[in-house]
């Protein structure tokens, strides 16, 4: 029996309103954890400058589409209640004794990314985790002295399975990595049909962060990979669609995947929110997923929490190889490719038997990615019960 049986999520959801895909990484921690039987209170911190109504004007916390959005995720994922959002000094959502109350009576603080720096809510926090969802661009960062987002925390977990291990190219940084693959919640992710016939990519073309220069190399973005595979649809013969947001800078690129055959939708439209995410994932026949350049040059060992929502769903991934096939079954389900002539061999493949590779996802999924399996292990992981 649990002495606490509380889970604290901080994270970055209102910073982000209408990114659906972002929403769901934080979502399956609240609802994973909620199924394994945790009573789970998210919390959210809004910077003045990123306050904004309809229009994109700034404006109060409580008047912005930040918040909206961030009430609307709680309500229709059965959260009322258990949410609240920090917005100078104000809090909305449960007051900030509350919000103390809850922390100091749960068995954990999970903090994506170090998101949450109240020294209030640290300091109410028994034990505090570290989750990095983005490996190697903060640790390149602590060891440069350029910036250090870690903070104190009792337990440092990253998706970069192979940070430590020899091959790697992200550094400790000091610290102590345990690795823990991103879960899904298979109940909120049903096998779906084949889709509409096209392989399909959800993300930013650029990300808020530049590259990162270390130990004499550069490593890059998913930009700069991305082209590297314009030329996958013609050399397929398969529909390729990505809602992928570019920058107007970046008009060229745009050209080139227009004259190359790719499929370019809004993002926002797409997959602005969770139902719209899942179901632009559920009506796919499988994802391409290009990585960052910092994924793929370190061989961070990092795999998408998009892709585990399409093996889930009984899609196949065709993805870029990062190392994640030192942790993860490959070759039927999830297919890697490291260059062009391997991404038209790996769709070929998976179109020449697709049942057999849509069954193989959602088995992977179950394996490896279900949330009941990963959040267990975490929990073991950190040492609380």
């Amino acid at each position: 029996m649990r002495s606490q049986s509380g889970v604290v999520i901080a994270g970055s959801l209102a910073h982000r309103p209408f990114y659906g895909g972002h929403t769901w990484v934080l979502l399956q921690y609240l609802l994973g954890f909620r199924d394994l039987g945790w009573d789970v209170l998210f919390i959210d911190r809004l910077d003045e400058e990123m306050s904004v109504n309809k229009s994109g004007l700034p404006c109060p916390a409580e008047d912005s589409v930040n918040w909206s959005y961030l009430q609307a995720v709680m309500h229709d994922s059965g959260l009322d209640g258990s949410y609240a959002l920090v917005a100078g000094e104000r809090w909305l959502g449960l007051p900030l004794p509350d919000v103390l109350r809850r922390v100091r009576e749960s068995a954990l603080l999970i903090n994506v990314m170090g998101f949450m720096d109240h020294p209030d809510v640290l300091e109410a926090a028994s034990v505090k985790v570290f989750l990095d969802i983005d490996p190697g661009f903060g640790q390149m960062w602590k060891e440069q002295g350029l910036d250090d987002i870690f903070g104190v925390h009792d337990c440092y977990l990253t998706v970069g399975a192979n940070i430590g291990k020899p091959g790697c190219a992200i550094p400790r940084a000091g610290i102590e990595w345990h690795p823990t693959p991103p879960p899904v919640v298979l109940r909120h992710w049903p096998v779906a049909g084949p889709g509409q016939g096209a392989f399909t990519s959800i993300g930013s073309w650029r990300g808020p962060f530049g590259p990162v220069d270390y130990q004499g190399r550069s490593f890059g973005l998913r930009v700069h990979e991305f082209r590297k595979f314009f030329a996958l649809p013609a050399l397929t013969k398969q529909r390729f669609r990505a809602a992928i947001e570019i920058d107007p800078a970046d008009r060229q690129d745009v050209e080139l995947l227009h004259s190359n055959g790719w499929e370019l939708e809004d993002p926002r439209t797409a997959a602005g929110d969770p139902r719209s995410y899942r179901r632009y994932i559920q009506g796919s026949k499988a994802e391409f997923l290009v990585a960052k350049g910092m994924y793929v040059e370190t061989c961070s060992g990092w795999i998408s929490d998009r892709s585990v929502c399409f093996l889930a769903s009984g899609k196949p991934v065709l993805a870029q190889e990062t190392g994640l096939s030192d942790n993860y079954p490959t070759g039927e389900g999830l297919v890697t490719f490291s260059d062009l002539h391997e991404a038209s061999d790996g769709a070929a493949r998976i179109c020449a038997d697709y049942p057999a590779h849509a069954r193989r996802a959602r088995e992977l999924a179950e394996g490896y990615f279900d949330s009941r399996k990963v959040l267990t292990s975490l929990v073991d992981l950190v040492g609380v019960s």
